[in-house]
Parts: C-alpha cells; structure tokens; sequence
C-alpha cells in the first residue's frame, strides 16, 4: 500500500522560474506541476497544499510557527510531510519546526539551489528523495530533516555553505545523517541531541550581532534603547569579543536582557577559557550564558521559541543553564 505524503509548498527558489527581462520570480503554477510528476505517483499517494509562494528571506518566525500549526494538524491524515523552502532561511525554518512540532512522523525540507528554467535544476530530484525519506518507515522519530543533493541532515545542525552550489547544505561539524541510494534509504547516525519546546506563541525581539574586528557597541547599544528580551552575539573563536563590547554588554545584563554567546565559526562551541576582558571566561563570570555548539541564528530562533514558553528571562536562563530539554519540566 501506498504511503500517504503531503507536499506543503511555500515557495523559494525551487517553485521559480526565470521571467525575462525581470530575472527568476515566483512560479504561480509550481504546487498544481507537482501532482504531474510521474515518479512520486508511482512511490506515494501524494497531496499538494500552498502555504505560501514567496521567497524564503520574507519568511518570518511568525510565519514558521504558523506553519509549525498547520504541520501538526494535517499531520494525522498522512504518513509523512514534506516542505518545499527557499534556501536562504531554510535552516532557520527546519530548526524551529524542530523545536515545536508535535507530531513524531517524518517531516522532511527539501529545497533548490536552481530555478526550473536552468541547466542541470536539482528541485525535481530533491523533491523526489524528500518524499522517499518521508514515506521510509526509518524516518519517524528523528525530528525535522533536511534533505537536499541525495543527502540527509538534521535540522539542528545544518547549515547551507555555498551560494549556489547544489550541495551547499552540509553539517561542517557531525556529517550527514544519511544518504538516498537508488535502492534504498541509508541511515548512518542518529542525532542524540533534540530538543522540544512546546509553544503556541513567539517573542521576536530578539537580536543578534556579529563581531567583526574594530566593531564598537553601537548595535547593542540599540538592542538595549529597543528594550530586546535577549541579545544573541556571535563572537570570536571560543567566545571572545572585542573590549570595546564589554561595556555595553554589562549595561545590557543591567537591564535585565539575556545576553547568549555563540561563534561565529561553523564547528566547535563556546568556552569559558580565556579571562582577558571580553573573553568568554570574562563574560561568563558578568553574567553571560554560553551558548554551546548551536550557531547563532539557531540560537536566536530557540531564544524566540524559550521566551514564547516561558516568557520570564529567569525561566528562560535557568532552562539554557540547566540540561536543555531536562528543563521542560520547569
């Protein structure tokens, strides 16, 4: 028999094509094309909803819970779900999609890295592994993936690469989770670390900064004037930032905003090992959360996600400082 996959489009890159003299746009007809691939009526029973059909850089966290919301309420009627996404902030969506869906069936996120009218376009063959992975029995209880380029990722801990390349999106730090042979579906690790964060609501003021050299305080100066419920900065290495950050960090801590410490680099995390002003061990010790490996948008979007919960920063902080998930019985 059959299994039963709803494809959820929301646009992006892989439902355009190119509309000369304006460049590649939206595709009004990409979600009715997909009932018209011969290779997903033979491996599935397939239904197609628009969400949406825009680029991925207008896609808010607003939007993603909304889509969270509509995952899990036609959840029960299929086998698995796939998503169609814009690149740009798809690992962003994956991830909070992640945190809060509460159903335990596969949801894979598929994308493209070419339009429908250029040589060599990946989005029929990605789509077409994403149903695979949706419909595998292997699948459920894996949380969100991602799957592009025949390879499959969890949404924690991709991250997209390259600007264009069809195999942009990687996990620099941990590697693949699998990977989608001609014959079969191929699973070679589980991810041990996933969280779940049940909420029906977000708090979007939450900032994040990167640090560059030679940067002053003037962006957190503003989180601080724009009264942010938490400031997610991306420092240096092990979690170092300039001096001239320390101030405005202390005044920020003040005021009563979280102030979360990721890298800005693609592996490793975060430490409390150097005590020179501005690093890591130095902001520990002012009151600053370290972030661990989780890069900073991720970070930005689980802070969304806490603060939606728990609404209190003490709550919020003793959850990141405790075992992550052990905290959900706060």
């Amino acid at each position: 028999m059959k299994k039963r996959i709803l494809i959820i489009t929301t646009g992006g890159t892989i439902a355009m094509k190119q509309n000369s003299p304006f460049g590649v746009l939206p595709d009004d007809e990409f979600a009715a094309r997909l009932l018209t691939f011969p290779q997903l009526d033979q491996m599935a029973s397939i239904s197609v909803q628009e969400f949406a059909n825009i680029p991925s850089p207008f896609i808010t966290p607003t939007m993603m819970l909304e889509l969270a919301t509509y995952i899990d309420e036609q959840s029960a009627e299929y086998d698995g779900i796939v998503v169609t996404h814009g690149t740009d902030t798809l690992e962003e969506t994956a991830y909070l999609l992640d945190l809060v869906l509460r159903t335990t069936k596969p949801v894979v996120i598929t994308a493209a890295m070419r339009s429908s009218s250029e040589l060599g376009l990946d989005g029929p063959r990605n789509i077409v592994g994403a149903v695979r992975v949706a419909g595998d029995d292997q699948s459920a209880g894996k949380g969100v993936l991602v799957v592009l380029n025949d390879e499959i990722n969890c949404a924690r801990d991709v991250v997209k690469t390259d600007t264009g390349k069809t195999g942009a999106f990687t996990t620099p730090a941990y590697g693949i989770l699998g990977n989608i042979d001609t014959d079969r579906i191929i699973y070679y690790r589980q991810a041990l670390i996933h969280e779940k964060i049940f909420t029906n609501r977000l708090e979007t003021n939450i900032d994040l900064v990167k640090c560059v050299s030679g940067m002053d305080g003037r962006f957190l100066e503003a989180s601080l004037q724009n009264s942010a419920k938490a400031v997610v900065i991306e420092a240096f290495g092990r979690g170092n930032v300039p001096r001239s950050l320390v101030e405005p960090v202390r005044k920020l801590l003040a005021a009563g905003i979280l102030v979360v410490l990721t890298s800005r680099t693609y592996t490793g995390r975060v430490l409390s090992e150097y005590g020179y002003e501005g690093g890591g061990l130095f902001l520990q010790n002012l009151g600053v959360i370290l972030g661990e490996d989780l890069k900073g948008p991720k970070m930005r979007i689980k802070l969304m996600v806490l603060f939606g919960k728990y609404q209190e920063p003490d709550l919020v902080r003793q959850y990141l400082l405790s075992a992550g998930p052990a905290a959900e019985n706060l």
